[in-house]
């Protein structure tokens, strides 16, 4: 490997997100300025902060995990403009590396923050945003992981040790203004379906916990009603939380705004296929050096309409055995679905959660494994009316045992310390997560700019809470 590049974006590890010297975001938005600007051919190191921006810790409470602060967002490094990009143009992005922040002292001891030499993994409890399973868990539950000579083990979950795959979870480009009102409007739509479902069925623009990088003050109201949070995947790339892509990748990214404005954030150590979860990957700050250039015209020579395309790097560890666990499109009450892999997925996953407990791993211990170990999710069949099959594969070669079924029995594995859980009873009111604020006020306007006439059914539902909020009683 050659000569490390000049760092572009640093982070002062003694001082929150919000309070760097260079700000950062953690919303999209296209009127974000760019914080540097770079040119096509150009290499640059960044440094990232964790998910939650130091609020996880390493000890033996999950409390942390259960008021995580969901509002924040991502804390996203950028934008970065990329000279001359134009819309319609694909933007190139090589991860030349990427991998977590050094230990804070020569000793190699860990650090206080997530990636210096240790990061997490979290069981959300639904009224905090559950995971692909929170009907099954239904507390908070955390894991930490230390890291060695590049692999990851934790005194939570015994009897596991692997490589890191460390990539990105969140990196993509700004929408244009265009596209940031579609995703408005839809997401919008889908929220009015069930506003007041927890966990919500989408997240939209939140006021609160907004950090728009270097937006001028007289600009920030309105734009913090309508930047859109990072939660989901979009068009633009964002939280697609792909394990492959580790260093080596290479990513074709859409360009919808002059300069492309690439961000990027949320590194994980590793991470299981679906990040399960929802906290799922092992979470922690560090560094992400990137190679950008670009192809004029791309998006049309190469019809990306949207949604970014990448060739996998050769950064991840490659395993040769494999035990795997099917499901189909069944629910456990026996109700028949129609080609549902969702459900299938979520079917597999609890047979292999269940196989595990047999081996004496608690069902947490078992469901955060899944979630950050390097699984592999398949979809077997989605043609085979009326059941669709999914498949999870887990490496056998993590455990330092057999994991096989044999004539022998499962081998028992021995814990001193159990996932540290928190009762969900105790979350405040004010830290559920919904897409409705309790608050009518904060409420109201962003109702009014989710998308006018094709946000109508937000707009009238609003309406109608607002009678059930009393908003006129004094």
């Amino acid at each position: 490997m050659g000569a490390m590049s000049e760092p572009l974006f640093t982070l002062d590890p003694d001082h929150p997100f919000h309070q760097q010297e260079r700000l950062g975001h953690n919303r999209w938005h296209p009127e974000i300025p760019p914080v540097a600007t770079v040119r096509p051919g150009e290499t640059f190191r960044v440094d990232c902060r964790d998910w939650f921006d130091g609020h996880v810790r390493n000890d033996e409470s999950a409390e942390d995990v259960l008021t995580a602060p969901f509002h924040i967002g991502h804390p996203l490094s950028g934008p970065f403009r990329v000279e001359g990009a134009k819309p319609g143009d694909l933007l190139v992005v090589d991860i030349v590396d990427v991998g977590p922040g050094p230990e804070d002292n020569p000793a190699g001891e860990s650090g206080s923050l997530a990636g210096q030499g240790w990061g997490y993994t979290g069981i959300f409890a639904p009224a905090h945003g559950g995971g692909f399973l929170h009907e099954h868990f239904p507390d908070a539950h955390k894991a930490v992981w230390d890291f060695r000579d590049g692999r990851a083990t934790s005194r939570h979950i015994p009897g596991v040790s692997f490589a890191g795959a460390p990539h990105p979870g969140v990196m993509g480009t700004a929408p244009s203004e265009k596209l940031l009102a579609r995703w408005n409007k839809r997401e919008a739509r889908l929220v009015a379906r069930n506003p007041l479902r927890v966990p919500p069925l989408a997240l939209p623009p939140l006021p609160k916990g907004a950090l728009l990088g270097e937006v001028p003050d007289e600009q920030a109201a309105r734009i913090a009603l309508e930047a859109a949070q990072t939660t989901p995947p979009r068009e633009n790339g964002g939280n697609q939380d792909i394990k492959d892509l580790t260093r080596g990748s290479r990513v074709f990214y859409p360009v919808f705004v002059d300069g492309a404005n690439l961000s990027v954030g949320d590194l994980h150590f590793s991470q299981g296929d679906g990040e399960i979860t929802l906290c799922g990957a092992i979470e922690m700050g560090g560094f992400v050096e990137l190679h950008v250039d670009v192809i004029p015209d791309g998006m049309a020579t190469y019809r990306v309409a949207e949604n970014a395309i990448f060739v996998p790097g050769n950064g991840a560890p490659r395993y040769d055995d494999w035990i795997s666990f099917s499901g189909v499109s069944v629910t456990e009450n026996d109700k028949q679905r129609y080609l549902d892999p969702y459900l299938a997925y979520q079917r597999a996953c609890l047979h292999a959660i269940d196989y595990l407990t047999a081996f004496g791993y608690t069902r947490e211990q078992a469901f955060l494994l899944l979630g950050a170990a390097p699984v592999e999710a398949h979809l077997s069949s989605v043609v085979d009316i009326p059941n669709a099959c999914a498949t999870i594969y887990l490496p056998t070669d993590i455990f330092d045992f057999d994991i096989r079924p044999s004539v022998s029995g499962p081998h028992q594995v021995v814990t001193d310390r159990h996932p540290p859980r928190a009762d969900a009873a105790r979350l405040p009111d004010d830290d559920v997560l919904r897409a409705v604020p309790k608050d009518k006020k904060a409420l109201l306007p962003a109702a009014r700019r989710l998308g006018g006439q094709a946000a109508q059914p937000v707009s009238s539902l609003f309406g109608k809470l607002r009678g059930l909020l009393g908003r006129d009683r004094a």
